[in-house]
């Protein structure tokens, strides 16, 4: 296979995906953006976290609604668990790198607070306990997986909400996800703005 043929097939397969997780995904990405307005309308901050993509996933998200989206209007209150190395390591090294997110979730969160817990694999360790910390402070959990939902989704109460990517493969799961968090940003941005 000449390289022009893998990087269609990759194209391809991104594409049907799209379309098959649309039919999964659209009510429950509709339901986590009003959750997520109702915390920002009520004074709470939308606390994110991931590791390696997901970190960088939970950084854009949080850049998003400090910043802007598509359309002007006032920052929105986020902060990303994965962008304070100094906090990062220490936790690490005095207690365990499960505990990253966890220790920060618990210091910081309030319970008018939302936790956006992604995962590819919906096994990773410390974004389980920060899941497990945000439940101990009542705060709900948006969480966002694939490969079946993991361990996370045993982990999440009833009025949590998941976002479970239906696919195996990484670089497709996260493609969705960023997809997802572009579709979070938008429905933010028309629920409290409206249309243009």
């Amino acid at each position: 296979m000449d390289l022009v043929t893998r990087i269609t097939q990759h194209f391809t397969d991104s594409a049907h995906l799209k379309l098959q997780a649309l039919e999964v995904l659209a009510e429950p990405i509709a339901k986590a953006s009003e959750r997520m307005v109702q915390c920002l309308m009520s004074e709470g901050k939308i606390m994110s976290c991931g590791n390696g993509g997901s970190a960088a996933d939970a950084q854009h998200f949080s850049a998003e609604m400090l910043n802007r989206f598509e359309r002007e209007r006032p920052g929105l209150a986020a902060i990303a668990l994965t962008t304070d190395s100094s906090t990062m390591t220490s936790i690490a090294n005095d207690y365990a790198f499960e505990q990253i997110f966890s220790k920060q979730v618990r210091a910081l969160g309030q319970p008018n607070d939302l936790l956006l817990a992604i995962s590819t694999s919906g096994n990773s360790k410390n974004v389980l306990e920060a899941i497990h910390a945000a439940h101990e402070r009542e705060i709900a959990v948006i969480a966002l997986t694939g490969n079946g939902g993991g361990q996370i989704a045993e982990a999440l109460y009833h009025t949590d909400i998941h976002l479970c990517v239906p696919s195996m493969v990484t670089a497709r799961i996260q493609e969705i996800h960023l997809l997802t968090l572009h579709c979070l940003c938008d429905a933010i941005d028309y629920s409290l703005l409206g249309a243009e």
